[in-house]
This record gives C-alpha cells, sequence and structure tokens, in this order.
C-alpha cells in the first residue's frame, strides 16, 4: 500500500486546509515523505511548532478561509484538496456551549473551499467528516447509514450537523458540477500534537493533562461507563490519503479501530502507564455524551484496503511520551 501511495502522490500537487493542525500536520507529513508537492494556507505563519518537520519542504500561505478571495488565491494550481479546516472542537463542557459558532465556522470555511476547488477544476475533493454526525442511539457497531436516522448527538449537535451538511455540501457539487469527491468520517483520533495545551480539549487531552498537572483525584465526567473506539493518528493519515488516491469513491467511508473501550478504562490506563497513582472520581451529574461510539470500517477495508494497526496500549505510550517531552520542553513541571 505505501509503494501504492508513493507512487500517485510523487509531485502532484496537494492543498491541505488544517494542515498546522493535529491530524492535518501528520498528513502534511506523510505527503512529503510520499514526495508530494504540498501547500498548507495559515492564519499566521507564526503557529508551526506541529510543523517543524515539515515546514521546510512545503508552501504556507498566509489566507483566511473565511474570506473568498483568499481561497480561490490559495487554490490556483492545485491538483487535489484535503479539507481538514475545522471549527475549534473541545470537550462535551466547550461543545455545548458553541452550538452556534462551530456551526457558522465550519459551514463558511467549507463553502469558499469546496468552490474554490470547483472552480479550479481540482482532479480530487476530499472532505473530512467526523463520526460526530451520528445520533445518540445509533446502533452499534455504527454503519454510514446510522447517520440519516436520526438527529446528531445532541452534546455535539453544532459540529455534527455542520459535518453532515457538509458532506451533503460536497455530495451535491459533485453531481451538479461533476467533481470527484471523497469523504471520510474517522472516530476519536488521538496522538502526538492533540490540543493537550488548550483549555478546551476532549478527553484523553484533558485527562493526561489534569493527571501530569498533579490533580488527585482525578475527576471524570459522566458515570466511565460509556465507550470510544480511538484511533491512532497515523491510522487516520493512511486512511484519508487511502482514500484520495482512489477517485472512483465517494463514500462517505468510517475511518475507525476495532478496539471498545470504556472512558474508565481509559482513565485507568492513563494512570497506570504514567505511572502516577491517583484516585479517580466519577462525576455522574455530568453528560456522558453517546452511550457507545465503535465505528463499522469495514466498507473502507474492502474499498480502500483500510485498517486501523496501532493497538490503544502502544499509541497511548507514544502519545505519552511525546506529552512528557513537550512540557519539558515548555518548561512545565510534571
Amino acid at each position: 500500500m505505501a509503494s501504492q501511495l508513493s507512487e500517485f502522490f510523487k509531485g502532484r500537487k496537494v492543498l491541505v486546509t488544517g494542515g498546522a493542525g493535529f491530524v492535518g500536520s501528520h498528513v502534511v507529513d506523510r505527503l512529503v515523505e510520499l514526495g508530494a508537492i504540498v501547500t498548507v494556507p495559515i492564519r499566521k505563519v507564526t503557529q508551526l511548532n506541529n510543523l517543524k518537520d515539515s515546514r521546510e519542504k512545503i508552501s504556507l500561505i498566509e489566507a483566511n478561509l473565511f474570506d473568498r478571495k483568499s481561497t480561490d488565491a490559495v487554490m490556483k494550481g492545485q491538483e487535489y484538496v484535503v479539507h481538514l479546516a475545522s471549527a475549534k472542537l473541545g470537550g462535551i463542557g466547550y461543545s455545548m456551549l458553541h452550538h452556534g459558532s462551530i456551526f457558522r465556522d465550519n459551514m463558511l470555511s467549507c463553502i469558499n473551499v469546496l468552490d474554490s476547488a470547483r472552480c479550479e477544476n481540482v482532479k480530487r475533493f476530499i472532505f473530512v467528516s467526523s463520526a460526530c454526525v451520528y445520533p445518540r442511539n445509533s446502533k452499534v457497531p455504527i454503519r454510514e447509514e446510522e447517520a440519516y436516522k436520526d438527529m446528531p448527538e445532541p452534546t455535539n449537535a453544532g459540529f455534527g450537523w455542520s459535518k453532515l451538511m457538509q458532506e451533503y455540501m460536497t455530495l451535491a457539487f459533485a453531481e451538479e458540477y461533476g467533481m470527484n469527491v471523497g469523504i471520510v468520517r474517522p472516530f476519536n483520533m488521538y496522538g502526538p500534537r492533540d490540543n493537550f495545551f488548550s483549555k478546551d480539549n476532549h478527553v484523553i487531552p484533558a485527562l493526561v493533562m489534569r493527571l501530569l498537572d498533579g490533580e488527585n483525584p482525578l475527576r471524570v465526567w459522566g458515570t466511565g461507563n460509556q465507550t470510544r473506539s480511538f484511533m491512532f493518528v497515523t491510522d487516520c493519515v493512511g486512511g484519508i490519503l487511502q482514500m484520495c488516491a482512489h477517485p472512483g469513491i465517494k463514500g462517505p467511508l468510517n475511518l475507525g479501530s476495532d478496539e471498545e473501550i470504556t472512558i474508565k478504562e481509559l482513565a485507568e490506563l492513563i494512570v497506570e502507564l504514567s505511572g502516577i497513582k491517583v484516585q479517580i472520581d466519577f462525576d455522574s451529574t455530568k453528560p456522558d455524551g453517546q452511550p457507545r461510539r465503535l465505528g463499522d470500517s469495514s466498507k473502507a477495508k474492502k474499498l480502500l484496503g483500510f485498517k486501523a494497526t496501532v493497538q490503544f496500549r502502544e499509541g497511548m505510550n507514544k502519545t505519552l511520551d511525546w506529552v512528557k517531552k513537550e512540557r519539558q520542553i515548555r518548561g512545565i513541571s510534571g
């Protein structure tokens, strides 16, 4: 598969929106390894910590995805687009307070990027959606069609609805204008470069940072009985690029791990791997969010050859090692 991707991407011009972010920076690094000519639009050229390995090998262009002239300019000469740029998404608490702005920002940027790509006649447009499109009581393991049976999980409604509407818009552009598009729905990515150093982070960064900061007891929202299937970021990158290299497949396709873990088990594993002895307290007055989130990635396996290969314990060890090194670099004790 690696040789096929190298053959496909070598010398290709690829625009990666959100390329300085968590998943996007890993996509950029992999594309550089594969020989692609990569462009990353960015609001501020100073925000490049995630791209330190690839910075000298890519084109960085200051751009505002909310401005159509800006997206037109950055799209010039591009052949492929991976649209990863997204509104800020923290944990349940943050999402519940910002449904409107999350929906607005996601829609505005996607409208501009997608239409600029249409006008530039790009060869393929990949929209990276989210498992947040799925309703709370989706049948598990969750198949792609579950997204259309009810409304997205209420605690992530703004984000989930925006992603679902962006999927619709992407497919509608394909139907009306003949664009070659592909849509993937990743499930719960984690790994190095995630938003560990933000106050509004989601479950793994939040637990890790509070544990390393010395919180005891370690507080966890909800009962701990809710489940997730966490996918290491490099597995997600592989699925995204495989989708890009299969121009006849539109999707949407789930990308996820087959490992399902409760939040209680997650908290216990983080504590175990850290070597820090603390008590874990679950706050059942706080929402659990979706009761179970385990994706069925069988379509992606069949059509793309996708399979998540990094075991969760292995991925968490790599993640914790990275976080500890970053804390040292930033002068944070613990």
